[in-house]
């Protein structure tokens, strides 16, 4: 997702790694010493076989953590879900037994594959509560042309049966399994109308060559028009603040060097998605498609299954408190 809107921070200069090390231990101590061993033994893998040796399955994990067993990607049936029906459902098998049971998580992969063939309709303008927008974006893609849309779906399906086999209920908000969108208010009230526990939606920057790491975005404190987020944004940074701890321990990214003041944090009023959720959530920009270091994690199936760990690891710690 490129960055536009009123809460940009302006790009910085690349930082060494131990600023970004020193600003993260106020944040998780213990996702900070997995980065920081990480680091010291051959950084967060510049190339696309270093992180595929970098197996998910040797991650050390806590008891009753998510299983980092590979995922089949694109899984099962996509039945479709008409607009505003509460999200995009799967003929997958129900959810198992396990520490998440009754728990309710809304999976939101940004954009959709279908985007660019209704540009009319994305460009519609919906209130997101401080100001109108346009309805979605088509995302971006990697200078070799793997796109947003592309990546996000397929973390989302490696996250969905990861947190189905912690006993959680998971919803999509669409599977390419409509046309296009949905919009950004549907993808709000699809969280809403499921009363979910937490929802998270993903996506990956648009930013220049040089601009590297992830980010998580936190809703601010918004009271206008339909948006008020007040009750969500301590119960949202509690979210964001795991997700962000257990990304970089499990995959050894680090923490984006151009907004956040290297904390991996980033809190912007502009998002329809956040401004109208009456639950907790969170955007996660998983690392910059326009840089070839990230890029080469990003297209990198083994690198997304480590991904889809840590931030679903981020997910259980939140929910189970």
């Amino acid at each position: 997702m490129s960055y536009t809107g009123p809460d940009v921070d302006p790009p910085r200069p690349r930082r060494s790694r131990r600023p970004v090390v020193v600003a993260l231990a106020a944040l998780v101590p213990g996702a900070l010493l997995g980065w920081a061993a990480y680091a010291a033994v051959g950084g967060a893998g510049d190339d696309r076989g270093g992180a595929a040796r970098a197996s998910a399955s040797g991650v050390s994990r806590a008891p009753g953590s998510v299983s980092a067993s590979p995922s089949r990607g694109d899984d099962d049936g996509r039945p479709s879900a008409s607009p505003g029906t509460g999200g995009s459902s799967s003929a997958a098998p129900p959810s198992a037994s396990g520490p998440l049971e009754g728990k309710v998580v809304v999976i939101d992969p940004g954009h959709n594959p279908g985007n660019v063939r209704h540009t009319d309709e994305i460009n519609r303008q919906v209130d997101v509560g401080t100001h109108r927008k346009e309805c979605d974006t088509t995302g971006t893609s990697t200078n070799d042309g793997y796109t947003e849309a592309e990546f996000t779906l397929d973390l989302a399906h490696r996250m969905r049966e990861l947190l189905r086999k912690q006993g959680a209920t998971v919803r999509l908000t669409q599977d390419a399994d409509r046309p296009f969108g949905p919009c950004v208010d549907e993808r709000a009230r699809i969280g809403n109308r499921a009363k979910a526990d937490a929802v998270v939606s993903l996506h990956a920057d648009g930013s220049g060559a040089g601009n590297r790491g992830f980010h998580v975005i936190l809703p601010a404190a918004v009271n206008a028009g339909a948006a008020d987020t007040r009750p969500v944004v301590g119960p949202s940074r509690d979210l964001g603040e795991r997700i962000a701890g257990h990304f970089v321990r499990v995959t050894g990214t680090p923490p984006s060097n151009y907004v956040g003041d290297g904390t991996g944090l980033v809190t912007r009023r502009d998002l329809g998605g956040l401004n109208l959720s009456t639950v907790p959530k969170v955007f996660v920009e998983c690392g910059n498609m326009r840089d070839s270091k990230d890029a080469a994690l990003l297209t990198s199936g083994a690198w997304r299954q480590k991904a889809a760990l840590g931030i679903s690891e981020g997910i259980v710690s939140f929910l189970r408190g």
